[in-house]
């Protein structure tokens, strides 16, 4: 008798899987919200799945229950809540006013995302990648890419300025946004990001600062977060060149003034 294999998902790569689910619902449940005119709550439900998203991955590593399952879930997970669900509330909130346009442009923000992670998940088991070794991302993270696409959202909400909701303004907006996703652009990676010891206080409450504000007054919040990440990008990109060149340049050259070792 041929003996039976132990195949399947372990038990303790079960709960990071249930928390990826529950992002993936919770992602697809904003279009619901904005079907009905429910901008507000439709927001809320996505940042909900970018936080539900960032703290899968840790369960998964505080349980060892990492799993390929696990890393293909996620993906499509990611895929729903921060590629499509963003899509289709941008294309009824404001696209849909470009005609045929508008509904092009939400297909290129959802399909940039997918073909992000397409990325990600071909890229994963090689040895060389440049930005990952350098501490970088490749491109806008697709949480990161979904929560940038909406900030004419919160900036209406907030302002009541019809202006923002202008699909001449929005369109635009989110073709760049989706093409940062896609992008080769290096991006900060806050799982590489290191607090100086001197400073991990004041950084402490920095974040108490930032939560406390999305939660009591999140529009404007959000707005100034997202604004500054967007800032942040050509910073990543110049920190990024500076470490390529000292890694590529011979042995024994000094730093120029202002690199890693000068």
């Amino acid at each position: 008798m041929v003996p039976r294999g132990r195949g399947g998902i372990p038990l303790r790569a079960i709960p990071p899987n249930v928390v990826t689910a529950l992002a993936l619902c919770v992602g697809l449940t904003s279009i619901r919200f904005a079907i009905n005119g429910q901008w507000e709550v439709a927001v809320v439900m996505i940042l909900a799945a970018a936080l539900l998203d960032g703290i899968d991955g840790r369960i998964a590593r505080f349980m060892r229950g990492e799993s390929r399952f696990g890393a293909e879930l996620d993906s499509l997970s990611d895929v729903i809540a921060f590629g499509v669900a963003p899509a289709v509330m941008l294309y009824l909130w404001s696209l849909q006013n470009l005609r045929g346009y508008g509904w092009m442009i939400a297909l290129v923000h959802a399909l940039c995302c997918a073909l992000r992670l397409a990325r990600f998940n071909a890229q994963i088991d090689l040895d060389h990648q440049p930005h990952k070794s350098a501490g970088f991302l490749t491109g806008v993270p697709a949480p990161a890419g979904a929560m940038l696409a909406l900030a004419p959202l919160y900036l209406w909400i907030w302002s009541e300025d019809p202006l923002f909701r202008q699909p001449w303004l929005v369109g635009p907006w989110t073709a760049l946004v989706a093409l940062l996703m896609v992008s080769s652009v290096a991006t900060w990676s806050a799982a590489s990001i290191r607090v100086k010891e001197r400073v991990r206080f004041e950084v402490v409450v920095l974040l108490v600062v930032v939560a406390a504000a999305i939660v009591s007054a999140p529009w404007p919040a959000l707005s100034v977060v997202m604004l500054l990440y967007l800032a942040s990008i050509p910073l990543a990109m110049r920190r990024y060149a500076r470490i390529r060149r000292l890694a590529e340049a011979p042995a024994g050259t000094p730093a120029a003034p202002g690199e890693p070792g000068a």
